[in-house]
C-alpha cells in the first residue's frame, strides 16, 4: 500500500541543490528622509523631535530615519516579517535573536505593550525597523508604548525609512546584515565594515536563549482563548507528562501543550538525553529557537538517543534538530520565511494550512533517509515543511501550531502529538 506521505505526481520539493541562491551584489543606492518636518498648516510634526538614526546593510546601502527605543550601536542580521499584526509577539520570540526585523506592515506601535501577550520574558530581537511610529496609543489592554518598552529593553527602533524599498532588497539579494545606531560620530564606512565583518552563519545563539536549569512549567489558557474543539474535555483525563526542551521556546507553545493535557518539565537546550529519559516522560518536545541548526551537534546528538524511544514533537529548530537527527543536512534560505500568511500543504489529505513562520534554514530532504518522509510542504517555494518518522515515533513541523496572533489552521499538529503519546501509552499497558 502506497504511504499516504508520498507527494503527488508532479511536485517538485526545494533542496540545497536546487534552491534559488542569487550571487551577491553591491548596491550603493542611499535613502533619504522620508518624513516632512512640518506639517500641511505649517506647524512642527509631533516627530520632529526624534534624533537620527542609520541603518547601513552589508550592500552598501544607507537608510536615514528617525530613532526610537534605546540609543547606540547594535549589528544583526535584516529579515523582513509580513504579519499584519503581532508586533509584540514578533519581538519578544527568542527565535529572533541576532536579527533585525524589518515590519512590511507600515503602521507600528499603535496598540502599544501589554504583559499578556508576551512570548517570553523579554524582547529578543536587535532591533525594530518601522516605515511609522504611531504617535498614539489606541487599545484598553496597553500599559505601555512601543518607544518606552524599547528604552526599558534596550533594543534600538528606527522609522521613517522606506521599509518597501529595504525588503525588495532583501528578496532580490536575500539576507544582508546591518548595523543600525543614534550615533553621529560614526562614519558610514566604519558602519558598513561592521556589517561585513559579522555573520549569524554557524552561531550558536541557542544557548544566549535557553533556560539555566530544568523547571515545572505552570499556566493555562484562558477559555475565551481556546479554538480547539474539546480541548478541555481531553485535558480532563490523565495528564501526558512531556520533557520540553527550551532552545528559546515560546509560552504560547507551553499553554497550547497545558491546554491538551500535559503536564510539562522544561529542560535546558543541552540537558542530557539520559536524564530526559530517567523521567519517563510520555513524549519529548524540541521548541523553536534561533540562529544556525548545524550550529547545535549536542542538541543533535541528545534527540538521537531519544529518538524511537519515545513519542517526540519538533517545532522550527526542534523540526532542524530532529531532521539531522534523522541523518539529514540543512541550508540557509535566500530570504527565510517570516510572517502570518505562508501556505502550507499537509500531504496526506492534500489539506491547506496558512501558518505563522520564523526560519531562515531548511531541511535538505534530498538527504533525508528512506523511512522518513516529507509531511508538509511550503507551496510558496517547495521546501520541506515537515517530516514524519514513524519507525522513530517522530513528528516534526518547521512552522507555529500555536500562533500568536494567528492564524491557527495549524494547531491539530498538537492533537496529533496527543494522539502519538495516546497510542505509545496504549501499546506499553497492553
Amino acid at each position: 500500500m502506497q504511504s499516504p506521505f508520498r507527494l503527488p505526481t508532479g511536485t517538485q520539493l526545494i533542496s540545497k541543490s536546487s534552491h534559488f541562491l542569487r550571487p551577491y551584489t553591491a548596491v550603493q543606492t542611499r535613502s533619504s528622509r522620508l518624513v516632512p518636518k512640518v506639517t500641511a498648516s505649517g506647524g512642527a510634526a509631533p516627530w520632529a523631535g526624534r534624533p537620527p538614526a542609520r541603518l547601513a546593510l552589508e550592500d552598501g546601502s544607507i537608510w536615514h530615519g528617525t530613532a526610537f527605543g534605546a540609543a547606540g550601536t547594535e549589528v544583526g542580521e535584516c529579515v523582513f516579517n509580513t504579519s499584519l499584526t503581532g508586533y509584540q509577539e514578533i519581538m519578544t520570540d527568542p527565535s529572533y535573536k541576532g536579527q533585525f526585523v524589518v515590519f512590511t506592515y507600515p503602521h507600528l506601535g499603535n496598540v502599544g505593550i501589554n504583559p499578556e501577550d508576551m512570548e517570553s520574558s523579554k524582547c529578543h530581537l536587535g532591533a525594530v525597523i518601522a516605515r511609522d511610529l504611531s504617535i498614539k496609543v489606541s487599545n484598553y489592554r496597553s500599559t505601555i508604548t512601543l518607544d518606552a518598552y524599547l528604552k526599558e529593553q534596550g533594543v534600538l527602533g528606527i522609522a521613517d525609512v522606506d521599509t518597501r524599498a529595504i525588503t525588495r532588497r532583501l528578496r532580490v539579494i536575500g539576507c544582508l546584515n546591518g548595523v543600525i545606531t543614534t550615533d553621529t560620530s560614526i562614519s558610514d564606512d566604519e558602519l558598513l565594515q561592521r556589517c561585513k565583518s559579522w555573520t549569524i552563519v554557524g552561531k550558536d545563539l541557542i544557548k544566549e536563549v535557553t533556560c539555566t536549569a530544568p523547571y515545572e512549567w505552570k499556566g493555562t489558557t484562558e477559555d475565551e482563548w481556546e479554538f480547539a474543539e474539546g480541548v478541555r474535555k481531553r485535558a480532563g483525563g490523565k495528564p501526558f507528562k512531556v520533557v520540553a526542551y527550551d532552545f528559546g521556546i515560546k509560552l504560547n507553545i507551553l499553554r497550547r501543550l497545558a491546554s491538551f493535557g500535559c503536564q510539562i518539565t522544561v529542560v535546558p537546550a543541552d540537558y542530557p538525553a539520559s536524564k530526559v529519559l530517567e523521567m519517563n516522560p510520555d513524549g519529548v518536545f524540541f521548541s523553536n529557537g534561533p540562529g544556525d541548526p548545524s550550529a547545535v551537534p549536542y542538541a543533535v546528538e541528545n534527540a538521537k538517543q531519544i529518538l524511537g524511544k519515545k513519542p517526540v514533537f519538533g517545532i522550527c529548530m526542534g523540526h532542524q534538530v530532529l531532521g539531522q537527527a534523522f541523518g539529514a543536512t540543512t541550508f540557509k534560505l535566500k530570504f527565510g520565511h517570516h510572517g502570518g500568511n505562508h501556505p502550507i500543504r499537509y500531504i496526506p489529505t492534500g489539506r491547506i494550512e496558512i501558518s505563522a513562520q520564523n526560519h531562515n534554514f531548511a531541511v535538505d530532504p534530498a538527504t533525508l533517509p528512506e523511512e522518513v518522509e516529507v509531511s508538509h510542504i511550503n507551496l510558496n517555494d517547495g521546501t520541506c515543511a515537515g517530516l514524519w518518522c514513524p519507525t522513530k515515533k517522530a513528528m516534526t513541523i518547521q512552522y507555529h501550531p500555536e500562533a500568536s496572533p494567528g492564524p491557527h489552521d495549524a494547531d491539530v499538529c498538537f492533537e496529533q502529538y496527543i494522539e502519538m503519546m495516546e497510542a505509545e501509552r496504549s501499546a506499553v499497558a497492553a
